[in-house]
């Protein structure tokens, strides 16, 4: 027999899942295209209500939206949910934020802070971005891997003095 609360239920979980690839989708999308991290199609999710204590390791990518307290350790990439409460410390290829992580964070890759995430610890990295609204409390090291190469035009006609060479991040 057919019952409303199990079909709104099931209604509820679909929009969720729609919601997390979304959500994927999106960051894909924000993230420049040859800087970024690249996000594999397989995504595992650690849900809103989801409390966990202790290490996690894992290859790929995970998005945590639930509450961490602990450490993350991953080769791959670490998707902070808006909702995520993390008080770990990171080790990862690639981190990207919109939540709240309090601990040191360690990217080999890049580390991407959304609004309106909140970071408090010491972050190293050669490539950091950060959106306007995002609150950082803590330091910064950038590793030397990352060098910057400035693009000059060669055209000294078109050149004014408010305009700026273009610059290209190569890690």
């Amino acid at each position: 027999m057919w019952k409303h609360e199990e079909a709104v239920e099931g209604d509820m979980a679909r929009g969720q899942e729609r919601e997390q690839e979304r959500w994927v989708e999106d960051r894909r999308s924000a993230l420049p295209k040859h800087n970024g991290p690249i996000l594999p199609d397989e995504v595992a999710f650690v849900g809103k209500d989801v409390q966990f204590k202790g290490i996690i390791s894992y290859s790929g990518t995970v998005r945590i939206d639930g509450t961490l307290d602990g450490e993350i350790h991953t080769d791959g990439g670490l998707l902070v949910g808006p909702e995520a409460v993390i008080k770990a410390k990171v080790t990862a290829g690639a981190v990207v934020c919109h939540g709240h992580i309090t601990g040191d964070i360690e990217a080999t890759s890049q580390i991407v802070l959304c609004a309106p995430a909140v970071v408090e610890g010491s972050l190293t990295t050669p490539v950091l971005s950060m959106e306007e609204g995002v609150v950082f409390n803590g330091t910064l090291e950038m590793k030397p891997q990352a060098k910057v190469e400035v693009l000059r035009d060669t055209d000294t006609s078109s050149t004014s003095m408010t305009s700026r060479p273009p610059i290209r991040l190569a890690a």
